[in-house]
């Protein structure tokens, strides 16, 4: 087969997207193809930069060029992105992001707040503009996690109004009701008031342009969370939960809050956190402290993806007393546990996006 312009397009139209089950020709995903004598060269624009998938799809294009037109191809390709998003969110209160994510969990104590923040750092090592709120106004967390108990945010004037500048912090826009309040002092409020001061960080914060934008919300269902769903266009949410029964209990409790036809927030996978324990001494083994699989099982049995699980690692808590997520170094094992999550989270929400919800629980790489 000649190597042309045409012959290669039919080649890349054998190679399908893992996530929209459709061809990358017809996807649009292939941009800029040049050839050249035997030099083809192009590029793959992904729905997300985190996408799992990007090094499978760069070795299928090559292979499906050289055993389809031309074996002695020389391939050359590109990967960009471009991160889908809901469209109506482009008329709602934050024109600029694309896709806002809750992090709920039935109950305190699952450790949310150190998945939330892990994730974002996840995220936005794969090149996405990645934001994060601390919603959790009785006990924020993420200043410390993110070594910024002393920071001072500051403002800037857009259009007339005075608006708050994120903090930029490993690579994540975080905004916190810790920056504003006294971090040793006990928050007193209503709920009204808590709801109010909450519609605060996102109505009076100047986020521009993001990918996504996480939410870690306070743990249970209640006047904050409802506050969240009227105010913005969700992407959908995501529940994190041990395998132990007393918290798979709570969690089943915040997918229905969520999948009520009344909030009508989709479910975009669970998290399940201390999945296990692997002492450093005995590598090869796993000890499941609070149970194995739970929160898989009811992932499976509530029809919802699982998005992965991260087991008890003391690095994780050290890294965050720290100021400093286990997501970020290379060194620690748990930067794979939390970009495997990530990666997957990314790939439900543009399922999500191009109207494909994936039907399956787990998600084969």
């Amino acid at each position: 087969m000649t190597l042309n312009v045409e012959n290669v397009l039919v080649a890349l139209s054998k190679v399908i997207e893992p996530d929209l089950k459709k061809d990358l020709v017809a996807l649009g995903m292939i941009k800029n193809l040049e050839v050249k004598e035997k030099n083809v060269s192009f590029t793959i624009v992904l729905t997300t930069p985190a996408c799992p998938f990007k090094d499978s799809m760069k070795r299928a294009c090559e292979k499906a060029i050289k055993e389809l037109v031309d074996a002695q191809a020389i391939v050359e390709i590109t990967m960009e992105s471009s991160t889908t998003g809901k469209t109506k969110n482009d008329s709602e209160l934050l024109p600029g992001v694309k896709n806002i994510v809750a992090i709920a969990s039935g109950k305190g104590g699952v450790g949310k707040s150190t998945v939330a923040a892990n994730l974002a750092v996840s995220l936005a090592r794969t090149g996405a503009k990645v934001g994060l709120v601390d919603a959790d106004i009785y006990g924020p967390s993420v200043p410390l996690m993110f070594g910024a108990i002393d920071n001072q945010l500051t403002t800037v004037d857009v259009d007339g109004k005075t608006k708050v500048l994120p903090l930029r912090k490993h690579g994540v826009s975080i905004v916190s009701i810790g920056f504003f309040v006294d971090a040793t002092r006990a928050l007193v409020w209503r709920g009204p008031m808590a709801a109010g001061t909450l519609k605060q960080l996102f109505t009076d914060v100047e986020w521009g342009e993001l990918d996504y934008l996480l939410i870690d919300l306070p743990p249970g269902t209640g006047d904050i969370h409802l506050t969240i769903v009227q105010t913005l266009g969700l992407t959908g949410a995501v529940v994190v939960s041990t395998p132990q029964e007393v918290a798979l209990a709570d969690a089943r409790k915040a997918v229905s809050m969520f999948e009520n036809q009344k909030v009508g927030v989709k479910i975009l996978g669970m998290v399940e956190n201390m999945a296990w324990f692997t002492p450093a001494e005995l590598p090869d083994n796993k000890y499941y402290l609070f149970g194995k699989d739970g929160c898989k099982k009811l992932a499976e049995k509530m029809n919802v993806p699982f998005l992965g699980e991260v087991p008890i690692i003391q690095s994780v808590c050290e890294s965050g007393d720290m100021g400093i997520p286990a997501a970020l170094d290379s060194n620690n094992s748990a930067q794979a546990y939390f970009d495997k999550i990530a990666g997957n989270l990314a790939s439900e929400i543009s399922k999500l996006n191009a109207g494909m919800r994936s039907k399956v629980v787990t998600i084969t790489h």
